[in-house]
Formats: structure tokens, C-alpha cells, sequence
């Protein structure tokens, strides 16, 4: 007897055999929907997973280099130069082979040694799998450029796979141990914490966070940023340094060629990736001399943009060295760009007021008194003058009297400010 008759038995329930058959249908009919389904999907390709290309085509068939092998594993490494005469954008190698490296150092700050060597500095770019940063981020590509004699050298580390990183990074180590200076883009606040945290995990000793550091991002955004939609790299080659692109890979695309080119393996995915990381590190060195040409006066007054030379001398300024701020504003008083003219009188007129040249100081407040966009600040500073210096509070007292009639536009701040002066001004008078 089968168990299911036992069952019945002891459960008293008839057979119920056309009740399994029917569940056994639903359960067969279900099966056949599955299946139909599933074949379906075989047919089915995920847009985000890309066709496999029929022929790879090696990496170093398109690209220029070899595999590095080192005692800690091996990567690939592509090695090139341009001459003396080749040029790039503007102007020659051999011409940007030569910036000021006292200028150099003002831009490292902190006191930086002058007795650099162009040679010894080392120029720095990554291409990462994605800009978010952290762990997460791996720098699949590292551009590196320096000044041998008239030539520049640029080398790219490249890891093929994930288990290529230490290799890439030793080497990197290694290399910047025989420089001086770093020179990258964005470095500071990217590059440089990146590499740090992957030296951290693959056990390697840093050599590049000890190195003095320049970031021409801070005095780009501070010197072009008035005239420049933006201040990458890409949109400072082209208004500023002369270079056009052709083709370029945009760069929000690059981490995606690596990831394809770890399924596919085929060169071609990035051949525009070392192109572009190549081009940024070549326009690094010739972004280096321009900006220690404008801050060393190689670019003429009349030669060069105004409003660069006026953000300069600002830049000049806040680190410290009047005396070189103020020459430069000397010269941009004379500018044919009367907004700079004007803005660098107001700053003049500064530097004169904290050297306690009172007289100039006070010459140029009278020009800037005429000017709507500096009567506010041309009136305040006449009139803490003569009250505080020239002993003059009825002069004083005229001018704030002036400024208040005249209904010169202010905000709340400063007519309170000037409702004061005028009170203690006039206490000062009657008492006299």
C-alpha cells in the first residue's frame, strides 16, 4: 500500500487523485511560461554591458611603450619627448624650458628655497576611475613630466589590472626621491591625497607629500578667473596658452574606457586617454612659465592683459610683499582699461595709507571721489584723514555732510557707519 492510500486511511479521506492531476497542470503550465520567458532573455543584450569587439588590438600597438618589469611585479610604461623646437600652443619647448625659478618658489610659498633647478621639478597628473575620491578611487594612470637639458620627458605609468598598483607606485616613489619640486593641477585638494591613501593601503613609502609643492590651479583661478568661463585646465590652454585639442576624450569618459578596457583588453579604448593626460602635463609646464613670466614682468605692460596683471598684483599683495604690489599698481594706474586704472588706484591708495604715505594716499582718494563706483570708499577714507591725521575735522565734516545730502547709494552698514562719523565730527567742531 502507497502512502498516500495509508494517509487516507487514517484521515478517512476519499481519493482524490483528478484534484493532483489538476495541480500537476497549473504546475506544468507554469514551468512553460517560465521557459518561455527565460529564452527570451538570452536574446536580451544590457545596454550598459558593452559587445565584445572581435579583434582586440594589443595596448602597445597604438600607444608607445613596453611592460616594466620590476622585482615587485610589472606595469606598463610609456616613455616619450619633445624637443627643443617642438611647439605647443604659443611657444616652444625650449622657451618654457626656462621660467623663473624665483618666481617658481613665490608660488610654492612658505619661504620655498630659490636655488631650484627646473630640472629637478617634477610634473604630475592622474587619470582615475572616478573623481569622488577616497579608497574607492583608483589612479589607473600616472603622467609624470620633467626638463632633461632642451627636452621634455613625459612617462605614464599605466596599471593593467588592479594587481599592477603596487608596481606603478614604487616606481612612481622611486622616481620623485630624485626631484625637488612637485608641479601638478589640482593636486592639493585630488592628486595628492589620492596617491597618499594608495601608498597607505599598498604598504609604500609616500615621497611625494614631503615634496614642496606648486598647484597652479590657486594662482590660475586667482589671476584668469575674471575673464574665463571657468578655470580648467582645457579652458586655460585655449584662451590663455594657444593649444587647440582635436578629438580630445571628454573627461567624464575615462573612467568608463578602463572599465571596458578591463573585459575587452583592447588598446584602442584608450589610446585618446594617454593623449590626454600627455597634453595635460606638457600644458602644466608651459602654464609654469607663463604665470613666472607675468610675475617676473617678462610679459610687457602693454603686451599682456590688464586684468591679469591687476589680480596679480593682489595675489602679490596678500603674501605679503608690498613693495612688489605696489610697483605693479604704479604701472596699472596708467592702464588704457580704465575699470583696472581705477582698481588699482583704490588699491594703491591702500598700500600708500599702511606705509603712511599720507599725501599720495590722499591725492588719490580725491581722484576716486569723482568716480561713482569709489565715492563711497574715496569719501570714508578722505574723511578719516583729515580728522585722524591732517587734524582738518572741518574738511571732515564737509565731506561726510556731502555724502550723506548727496543720497549716495549704501547699504545700512555704512550710512550708520557715516550717521556716526558725522555725530563725533560735529561734537569735535563745537568743541573747538
Amino acid at each position: 500500500m502507497s502512502l498516500k492510500d495509508r494517509l487516507g486511511r487514517l484521515t478517512g479521506e476519499t481519493d482524490k487523485s483528478f484534484q493532483v492531476d489538476a495541480g500537476q497542470d497549473k504546475i506544468s503550465e507554469l514551468r512553460k511560461k517560465i521557459d518561455s520567458v527565460m529564452n527570451r532573455r538570452e536574446h536580451i543584450v544590457p545596454k550598459n554591458v558593452p559587445v565584445p569587439r572581435r579583434s582586440a588590438i594589443p595596448l602597445e600597438d597604438v600607444v608607445a611603450g613596453e611592460e616594466a618589469r620590476m622585482p615587485y611585479g610589472n606595469f606598463f610604461l610609456s616613455r616619450g619627448a619633445l624637443n627643443a623646437d617642438d611647439a605647443h600652443g604659443h611657444w616652444r619647448v625650449c622657451e618654457f624650458a626656462q621660467p623663473s625659478m624665483k618666481a617658481a618658489a613665490f608660488f610654492i610659498g612658505n619661504h620655498a628655497s630659490e636655488d631650484l633647478s627646473i630640472t629637478g621639478g617634477l610634473f604630475l597628473d592622474t587619470e582615475t576611475t572616478g573623481l569622488a575620491g577616497g579608497t574607492g578611487t583608483f589612479p589607473f594612470l600616472i603622467g609624470l613630466g620633467w626638463f632633461e637639458a632642451s627636452e621634455f620627458i613625459t612617462c605614464q605609468l599605466f596599471a593593467r589590472d588592479f594587481s599592477e598598483e603596487k608596481a606603478m607606485l614604487m616606481y612612481l616613489g622611486e622616481l620623485a626621491s630624485t626631484k625637488q619640486f612637485l608641479v601638478t593641477f589640482n593636486g592639493k585638494a585630488y592628486d595628492l591625497n589620492l596617491l597618499t591613501a594608495r601608498f597607505i593601503l599598498n604598504r609604500c613609502q609616500d615621497t611625494l607629500s614631503v615634496m614642496p609643492h606648486i598647484d597652479l590651479l590657486h594662482p590660475s583661478r586667482r589671476i584668469f578667473s575674471h575673464r574665463l568661463e571657468n578655470t580648467r585646465l582645457a579652458t586655460i590652454e585655449t584662451d590663455v596658452l594657444g593649444v587647440r585639442r582635436d578629438g580630445d576624450v571628454p573627461g567624464f569618459e575615462i573612467p568608463q574606457r578602463y572599465f571596458d578596457w578591463l573585459r575587452q583588453h583592447d588598446g584602442r579604448l584608450l589610446e585618446d586617454v594617454f593623449k590626454h593626460n600627455r597634453l595635460d602635463i606638457v600644458s602644466m609646464a608651459s602654464l609654469l612659465k607663463y604665470l613666472t613670466d607675468l610675475l617676473e614682468g617678462n610679459e610687457e605692460i602693454d603686451r599682456s592683459h590688464h586684468g591679469d596683471l591687476l589680480k596679480l598684483a593682489g595675489l602679490i599683495h596678500d603674501r605679503g610683499d608690498l613693495q612688489r604690489a605696489k610697483r605693479l599698481f604704479e604701472a596699472l594706474i596708467m592702464s588704457h582699461n580704465q575699470d583696472v586704472a581705477m582698481s588699482a588706484r583704490r588699491a594703491l591708495s591702500l598700500i600708500y595709507k599702511k606705509t603712511h604715505c599720507w599725501e599720495e594716499a590722499a591725492q588719490l582718494w580725491q581722484y576716486l571721489l569723482a568716480s561713482k563706483p569709489y565715492k563711497t570708499f574715496a569719501s570714508e577714507e578722505l574723511a578719516k584723514f583729515y580728522e585722524h591725521h591732517a587734524r582738518e575735522c572741518g574738511k571732515a565734516l564737509e565731506i561726510v555732510r556731502k555724502m550723506l545730502d548727496d543720497g549716495t547709494h549704501m547699504d545700512d552698514a555704512e550710512h550708520a557707519s557715516l550717521e556716526h562719523r558725522l555725530q563725533r565730527l560735529l561734537h569735535k567742531t563745537s568743541s573747538q
